[in-house]
């Protein structure tokens, strides 16, 4: 058993599959998990290899053999599994060598990773394949997130009590998965789940960046793998290659055997090569040498907090303010400028600034919210959305908002391009609200430390089905959100919900209110706004012969109307200028003072 081995002594696995079978075969395919049933000798070849090497655990070519990956049906997806499995199992013949069974992560296409009981049956597929073959060791690698592996590991102790869980994620060299999951956050969460018998890590590094990772991780009393890359892989001639320096990468590597590690790899780029350097520096390793010894790390520098004022409001319970400014489609900033300074001079607690709405392209959130902060000396909150950065993207904006003293932020998921279909500009989407509320709050933990982010989320009362909305809040509040700015409010019902809303939860609400000017923007936003309905009350308090002076003074009496209302049942204001009307909004806000 693998248990009894890693008592005594550190385990070398094998080497890269994919990037190896790509080397010696000449054929750059994308999934080489068709060649279990096409060039099986290949497959053998590669696990001699390794074998030959030094390796004592050789992993199935069967990464992303699962149905959404590879496209085929569940006969063909068990046909190349069992015979995967096969392959290894004769490379294997009368040698002490382990097999895992390799399983990758599965991910449909557009999915944002939320859990999906499709999903979940398909690893139970997977798992059901190899238990039928008699596999006893399973390892998850490359994992970006850990939203299916309580579930998957739990099946399979139910199924075989014996088995050997691995589980390895795949870190950057920030220490973030491209989920933007840290490996506090990882390590802690897998830590928990009593079926995981150990965790790794694996893939998105090179040596160096993993071993430095590793050695500033919090490890505990789990079984740890580390398979890193090669390391920086450069695209020549339309390949990807990786750089040939097993030795290098065996003595960096080598080194966590005082870290707490007891398995030891190659991911892509690697070959036998890198296996035989690494069984040489791993070989003499006992169980005494496999000492854990992390590195402490002190932070010696004095951490000077921004004082939030918004939060402090929030915090103590007083009545806020916030105004929300559009950024300019161009660079024209003046009426930006000028009504962040009206606000200023008014006592607004708090600017707002969109991010590109509508998929419309206007001045970044982030810059405008910072400068209009810098220039006007009034706190700003910048909206950020999903739809046009990565994850590496949307990090990196965050820690340029925390440098130029941003405190607040708006997390949502942003409106989808219209008819992408068609056009260049493609939606990106790497996250969703969840998610990007879920990066933030690790980032307060661990870049951002004592000095955090308050963080926001968007809350629609407008809704039909108004208790999906409410459990859409809670699971926002679990993510880590603070507070919620909610669409504009203009009828009762989304009235009363708030109020049932308070009641229920304690969480601080602002109440959104977008004054209308006209006959015709009545009629806009109610037919064209997602998530916007007008009251027919107050579209018959217009008519299309009205003067601009005619239709505001309208708009005004209506949103001081709606206000009064929603300062009995929220924690503050959301007000979004319509057409750059400022001082419609300030003459709002001083008649509810009054």
């Amino acid at each position: 058993m693998i248990y009894e081995y890693l008592k005594n002594r550190a385990l070398v696995s094998d080497g890269a599959m994919g990037t190896y079978y790509s080397e010696i075969s000449g054929n750059d395919i994308s999934y080489c998990e068709f060649a279990n049933l096409n060039d099986k000798n290949t497959i053998k070849k590669i696990h001699s290899k390794y074998i030959e090497a030094g390796a004592k655990l050789i992993r199935t070519n069967t990464f992303s053999a699962n149905i959404y990956d590879l496209s085929v049906t569940h006969k063909a997806l068990k046909e190349i599994i069992h015979s995967g499995i096969d392959i290894a199992k004769e490379a294997t013949y009368n040698k002490d060598i382990f097999i895992g069974g390799s399983i990758g992560p599965i991910r449909k296409e557009n999915s944002l990773d939320e859990f999906d009981e499709e999903i979940l049956d398909e690893y139970k597929f997977i798992v059901d394949c190899f238990l039928e073959k008699k596999i006893d060791i399973f390892i998850f690698e490359t994992f970006s997130n850990y939203t299916y592996l309580d579930e998957i590991s739990k099946y399979i102790k139910e199924k075989n009590n014996e088995t050997f869980i691995l589980t390895s994620f795949a870190f950057k060299p920030d220490g973030f998965t491209r989920d933007g999951l840290s490996v506090s956050k990882v390590l802690s969460y897998l830590e928990n789940i009593n079926e995981i018998d150990g965790y790794g890590f694996n893939c998105g590094s090179g040596p160096s960046h993993l071993c430095e990772i590793v050695k500033k991780s919090a490890i505990n009393n789990k079984i740890i793998a580390v398979l890193p890359n090669a390391g920086f892989p450069e695209i020549i001639h339309e390949r990807t290659v990786y750089p040939n320096n097993p030795v290098y990468f065996a003595k960096k590597v080598s080194e966590l055997k005082n870290f707490g590690v007891s398995i030891f790899g190659g991911c892509c780029g690697t070959n036998p090569s890198y296996v035989k350097e690494l069984s040489s520096y791993i070989s003499a390793s006992k169980l005494g040498d496999n000492i854990k010894t992390n590195v402490v790390i002190t932070n010696e520098h004095t951490i000077k907090l921004k004082k939030n004022k918004f939060k402090q409001k929030l915090d103590d319970g007083e009545f806020v303010i916030t105004i929300e400014l559009s950024p300019p489609s161009d660079t024209e900033i003046s009426k930006v400028i000028e009504g962040a300074r009206l606000c200023k001079e008014n006592n607004v607690d708090l600017v707002t600034v969109p991010d590109s709405p509508m998929s419309r392209v206007r001045a970044d959130s982030v810059i405008m919210a910072s400068k209009i902060q810098r220039e006007i000396g009034i706190d700003a909150m910048p909206h950020i959305c999903c739809r046009d950065k990565n994850t590496n993207a949307i990090r990196s904006s965050l820690i340029g908002s925390h440098i130029e003293n941003i405190r607040n932020v708006l997390a949502i998921t942003g409106d989808p391009v219209s008819d992408a279909s068609k056009v260049q500009t493609k939606s990106v989407f790497n996250l969703n609200s969840f998610k990007l509320i879920e990066l933030i709050n690790d980032m307060n933990t661990e870049v951002f430390k004592e000095d955090g982010m308050l963080i926001g989320g968007a809350l629609n009362l407008n809704v039909f089905n108004k208790e999906v909305e409410f459990n859409r809040m809670m699971k926002k509040i679990e993510k880590g959100a603070d507070f919620f700015l909610t669409q504009p409010i203009y009828d009762d019902e989304a009235i009363e919900f708030l109020k049932v809303i308070k009641q229920r939860v304690d969480v601080k609400i602002l109440a959104g209110v977008l004054p209308i000017v006209s006959y015709r923007n009545a009629m806009f936003l109610h037919n064209e706004l997602p998530g916007v309905t007008i009251p027919e009350k107050y579209i018959n308090m217009f008519s299309e012969d009205m003067t601009k002076e005619e239709g505001q003074s309208v708009g005004t009496e209506i949103a001081v109307d709606i206000v009064k209302k929603l300062k009995e049942v929220s924690d503050g204001l959301y007000f979004i200028a319509p057409f750059h009307r400022v001082s419609m909004l300030i003459d709002i806000i001083k008649q509810i003072r009054d």
